[in-house]
């Protein structure tokens, strides 16, 4: 039997959200709209706006919300300038009304679904954002077991951290030492496993096929973990350049005795169509 994929960030959301110990974790996220774009920005300042169905990275842009006093009018009333910046990749954007940043991201998306998320203030590595990939996979005993958890620091001017869009990847223990102490990062190391084993829980009770996922997290200036996107065919090979060989060749087994890789020729084995 295939192994189940769901390509939709937009139904992910919305399957994880009915369990409120996970929701706890999950920054607001909507469909794109130009009304939803003002009110976001509004309360957040920052929003991601992602294709619903894209991977990668590719597509994602981040739009803020900045203002700045006026000068006191003769009458002694104090006024904002509000405008906009648009990022995308590494180009930027700046707009003196929402109107114009709307026009130029829905330039952009077309006639494509989008989501609009809450944008998290991110830790920095070398002042560079970085998240974190919690993967989860099925074990040999049929049972969720979160095997790596690594980070990814973006690449320079970039909004993503993903391999893809140039990311790096680096040890758990070397991004979150300079922001907590040992014994703070085992607990968040413990809870950001139990994370993935509940989401990947969850989402199998929609998609009983499931088999692994890739749980990228946001940890925000409160050392807070968000829950940013869920993948349903995470990157497993990228990790084979791991010092711990041993700690590969069990991520590699699990994913052979699941069906992803052949046994015989290591090779992956073509998935059913994506929900």
């Amino acid at each position: 039997m295939s192994i189940q994929r769901v390509s939709s960030k937009w139904t992910k959301t919305n399957a994880i959200l009915p369990n409120p110990t996970l929701a706890a974790y999950v920054p607001e996220t909507r469909l794109y709209t130009f009304d939803h774009l003002n009110e976001m920005l509004a309360v957040y300042g920052t929003v991601y706006i992602k294709p619903d169905n894209g991977t990668y990275g590719k597509g994602v842009m981040r739009a803020e919300r900045l203002t700045e006093p006026l000068p006191p009018t003769e009458e002694g009333i104090i006024e904002e300038r509000t405008w906009y910046v648009l990022r995308y990749e590494v180009d930027t954007f700046t707009f003196e009304s929402l109107e114009d940043l709307h026009r130029v991201v829905s330039s952009r998306i077309r006639k494509r679904p989008y989501l609009i998320q809450r944008g998290i203030p991110l830790l920095q590595h070398e002042a560079r954002p970085f998240d974190l990939r919690v993967l989860t996979q099925m074990n040999l005993r049929h049972q969720w077991e979160t095997t790596l958890i690594v980070g990814r620091v973006a690449a320079p001017d970039k909004v993503v951290t993903n391999h893809h869009s140039g990311g790096t990847t680096r040890f758990f223990n070397e991004l979150v030492a300079p922001y907590m102490d040992v014994k703070e990062s085992v607990r968040l190391e413990q809870k950001l496993s139990k994370m993935g084993e509940r989401v990947a829980w969850q989402l199998q009770k929609r998609y009983p096929r499931l088999r692994e996922i890739g749980l990228d997290v946001g940890l925000d200036q409160q050392n807070y973990p968000w829950i940013l996107e869920v993948n349903t065919r995470p990157a497993i090979k990228v990790f084979s350049s791991l010092p711990n060989k041993s700690l590969y060749h069990k991520i590699f087994r699990y994913a052979v005795g699941y069906g992803r890789y052949s046994p015989s020729t290591g090779k992956a084995v073509r998935s059913k169509k994506k929900a």
